[in-house]
């Protein structure tokens, strides 16, 4: 029997390849009288609506062919719903069938979210290869390892071929350095054949600096007179741009076979102007879509509201699954490095209270004032949800690549520090994220690229230095600061292969291992009914925390003393889960004393 087709989604906009050899083709443009379809050569006038729709059909259409919009100066864009480009973000757009690729696993549901191990890759530094293809070779060693679930950073098509990819132009063709649509679905495919769910990171805030042409024909798009960081911003009310973002989310999970998706900075999605706002929207739509799979859905919104993620009958996810927990990374970097500049002022006083608050009920901040906010409230009551309502980690692409020099915390902690926080990430019913390379202790930095040319490459350059200045440890020497568009830059980001095969890298990807295996065995049964406000702060200390959360019927202790001598603490009876630097710390801590630089995790029944 051969392996089924892919599904095409209707798109509203863009191209649609027909089996009849013939394509048609739907662009908005209410700012124009007239346009014309330039396919394989050829031009033709397109049939304008009175909704600012313009529509024209091909005969003779085959995938591969090229195809662009003339505008009536004379300039021609590519489409931006392109399924893919033929060069850069300027150039002619292709047709593609998404019914090509033949599916091994169309019969793949996903898996239950509380089996969610998470490990963020940027495709293009993951490997020496940077491609599709490459990170495939990489997934029977993470699900080994005891990784669920891959997050790719977003894989849109940006300008120039280096980036991190949040600043895409053509949402819905996978970046062409990657590889070909056909194989990303391959990537989707092979991670299926282990066990592993993939999730996609997407932008629907803003477009990148260079490559949207969507202005010249469809002003009406953006909100010149709203302002996001990255730009005009989008104008989310209107229907034909509604579209345009609820496809793109169904895009990918239907005819690429995503798990979920990562909403990044949904802070700056901002629809006020709408009866129904574009995130419920689109969560709704992929819920009724969608029905019989496991998809997963998860926002960054720094915050900390919990109205998307608020859970139903049951504990069933109405909308959004999980947040990205910024309070977790925040407070244990604040604690481990003892940096307290910029957001990570917040966490300068009582930094082991707010940890063990992040523990127990999600987010550190539910309406209290921000110092880096000027003072004004933050966030909203969290406890209430369930712990696999929230994302933690100890680092990802923005927290070490948005540092100046971005440093891993392998290079900024010590290895017996940094062991205990890992055990207290996996260990912890939160849902833990791993950042590439992590696994193993990769020293190399994640730094900011780019690859942009001219002015806007300057601009870059010098934004990026002037972000900077104003630290003690740059004045005067700014020009240390990489450059995001030099190649070398890129380069020094690439995952070290020869650390993760040193005795080292293997060590640090063993005690890993084993930890995953222990939340497999213990945690992630315990998550199964889905109840909140399963969380209590049973002690806090300088330098040691003790939180129990009770799930399942079952109670689940972890003490954790990351100072230097003794710490009595609430004891840690039950069946010792996990006890570092050795079992002794176990014993000890049943006895109510836990020992300097140690971990204990305990469970029994309430």
């Amino acid at each position: 029997m051969s392996a089924p087709a892919g599904r095409q989604v209707p798109l509203t906009w863009g191209a649609r390849l027909g089996r009849d050899g013939q394509a048609r083709f739907r662009l908005w443009a209410p700012g124009l009288d007239a346009l014309a379809l330039e396919h394989d050569g050829r031009q033709a006038a397109m049939r304008r609506h009175a909704d600012g729709w313009f529509e024209g059909v091909a005969e003779g259409a085959a995938p591969g062919q090229t195809y662009r919009f003339v505008l009536p100066d004379g300039r021609a864009v590519p489409d931006p719903a392109a399924r893919a480009q033929a060069d850069d973000v300027h150039g002619p757009s292709v047709l593609v069938d998404p019914g090509a690729y033949r599916w091994r696993n169309a019969g793949w549901r996903g898996r239950p979210w509380r089996e969610a191990v998470l490990y963020e890759a940027h495709v293009g530094t993951a490997t020496q290869a940077g491609t599709f293809a490459a990170l495939g070779e990489r997934l029977a060693g993470l699900a080994d390892l005891g990784v669920t679930a891959l997050e790719l950073m977003p894989v849109a098509q940006f300008a120039g071929r280096r980036g991190w990819g949040y600043d895409g132009v053509l949402p819905y063709a996978p970046h062409p350095a990657y590889g070909t649509p056909d194989e990303l679905k391959a990537l989707v495919d092979a991670a299926h054949d282990h066990g592993l769910m993939v999730l996609l990171d997407v932008v629907y805030n803003h477009f990148g600096p260079e490559g949207n042409h969507i202005a010249a024909y469809a002003p009406d798009f953006f909100h010149p007179e709203r302002h996001t960081p990255w730009g005009a911003a989008i104008a989310y009310e209107r229907r034909p741009v509604r579209d345009f973002f609820v496809d793109n989310a169904l895009y990918w999970l239907e005819e690429f076979q995503f798990d979920g998706l990562r909403f990044d900075a949904i802070d700056h999605i901002v629809d006020d102007l709408s009866e129904r706002e574009l995130m419920v929207e689109i969560a709704e739509r992929v819920r009724a879509d969608l029905p019989g799979r496991h998809i997963h859905l998860t926002t960054e919104d720094n915050r900390n509201i919990t109205r998307l993620h608020e859970r139903g009958p049951g504990g069933a996810v109405r909308w959004f699954t999980a947040e990205w927990n910024d309070d977790f990374h925040n407070v244990a970097h604040r604690l481990a490095t003892g940096e307290t500049d910029g957001y990570y002022a917040d966490f300068a006083e009582a930094p082991w209270r707010k940890l063990a608050r992040v523990l127990a009920e999600g987010f550190a901040y539910q309406g209290e004032p921000s110092p880096h906010g000027g003072g004004r409230p933050r966030g909203a009551p969290s406890g209430h949800l369930p712990p696999e309502a929230f994302v933690d980690f100890l680092q990802n692409h923005d927290q070490i690549g948005n540092r100046a020099l971005g440093e891993r915390l392998t290079t900024l902690v010590a290895p017996e520090h940094l062991a205990l926080w890992q055990a207290l990430l996996v260990l912890s019913p939160h849902i833990p994220l791993l950042f590439m390379g992590e696994e193993y202790g990769e020293t190399r930095p994640f730094l900011f690229f780019t690859d942009f040319a001219g002015a806007l490459a300057d601009a870059v350059r010098e934004g990026r230095r002037r972000e900077f200045a104003g630290f003690a440890a740059f004045a005067g020497h700014t020009d240390t600061i990489p450059d995001p568009n030099a190649p070398a830059t890129f380069a020094r980001s690439r995952l070290d292969a020869a650390r993760r095969d040193s005795a080292a890298g293997r060590q640090a990807a063993a005690r890993l291992k084993r930890l995953l295996a222990l939340r497999r065995a213990h945690v992630v049964p315990l998550l199964a009914g889905g109840a909140g406000g399963t969380g209590c702060v049973r002690a806090v200390a300088e330098g040691a925390v003790a939180v129990d959360w009770t799930l399942s019927g079952r109670r689940l202790a972890l003490r954790v003393n990351f100072s230097d001598a003794p710490c009595a603490l609430p004891p840690a009876d039950g069946g010792t889960v996990y006890a570092a630097p050795d079992e002794a710390a176990a014993a000890l801590a049943r006895d109510g004393v836990l020992p300097p630089r140690a971990i204990v995790v305990a469970e029994r029944p309430t």
